[in-house]
């Protein structure tokens, strides 16, 4: 099926999804809406995300997506299963994915997990988690400076350290702890600082490969693949500034080949 499968992120973390669903599904056309113009989402209210990503929802459904990606950690704790309820095509999130996968990786059945003032008070991981594995230890810690960083283009050097390790200095409590979930799209933009700060003995979960995995099992289950071959015309669209979106997407992208790839600006409210 040629249509598009549609991405939404708060921001422009949701581009580390779109990076790997294009490594692992060439040949499905992508539409990504990033809300950059009213991002965070994390200290927003419960209602307001819904308002806000059903307003994203509603722009995609206009473009006849196949299936729905969440790529946004805390509009996928409030709004997963009403948009899973409500609509005629596939949706999935990046919580369950990212929750499998650390259940995957640790040894010591200590779990940290970092994300959004939302998604941290949604609890949604610690559901998650204990969904799959009942007796795993999770430490969750709401990082309210990451999103606002990333969105400004500041993912490295010393202002980007500085804020990751004051930040982080609480997980330094838990000893067993060996697994870390990146609870928030934008993070794997910041990974090696967050790597460096907390050590290579720590492992850091990034939702992106599993929940790429996940859409390829459910488009096939519905029969929703793509079987051409030709190179898909990909659409960014953000609500805020174009200039630094682009630039963040041209380095996230760096090794890719974007010349079917447009951006655009987008009016959703």
């Amino acid at each position: 099926m040629n249509h598009a499968i549609g991405v939404i992120d708060s921001g422009v973390g949701g581009l580390t999804v779109v990076h790997e669903l294009m490594r692992q599904l060439p040949n499905e056309k992508l539409i990504y809406l990033g809300d950059t113009l009213r991002c965070p989402y994390g200290p927003r209210s419960k209602k307001e995300v819904k308002n806000f990503t059903w307003e994203m929802v509603e722009f995609l459904l206009k473009k006849n997506i196949k299936m729905l990606v969440i790529a946004c950690n805390t509009a996928t704790a409030f709004t997963l299963t009403e948009l899973q309820d409500e609509l005629d095509i596939p949706v999935i999130g990046v919580i369950q994915p990212g929750a499998r996968s650390a259940i995957k990786a640790t040894q010591t059945n200590h779990v940290g997990i970092i994300g959004t003032e939302g998604t941290i008070r949604s609890e949604a991981y610690p559901n998650a988690l204990k969904s799959i594995k009942s007796d795993i230890h999770v430490k969750a810690l709401s990082c309210p400076l990451f999103v606002p960083m990333v969105e400004q283009g500041i993912l490295s050097g010393k202002q980007a350290e500085q804020v990751i390790e004051e930040t982080l200095k609480p997980l330094n409590s838990d000893n067993d702890m060996d697994t870390l979930i990146l609870g928030c799209t934008h993070y794997p933009l910041i990974k090696e600082t967050i790597q460096m700060t907390l050590g290579e003995q720590i492992t850091l979960i990034s939702s992106s490969e599993e929940t790429a995995r996940e859409t390829s099992t459910v488009l096939d289950v519905h029969h929703l693949l793509n079987e051409g071959n030709k190179m898909p015309e990909h659409q960014f669209y953000a609500t805020g500034d174009l200039a630094i979106f682009t630039k963040i997407s041209q380095a996230i992208f760096e090794n890719s080949d974007l010349s079917s790839l447009t951006i655009e600006k987008a009016k959703i409210n």
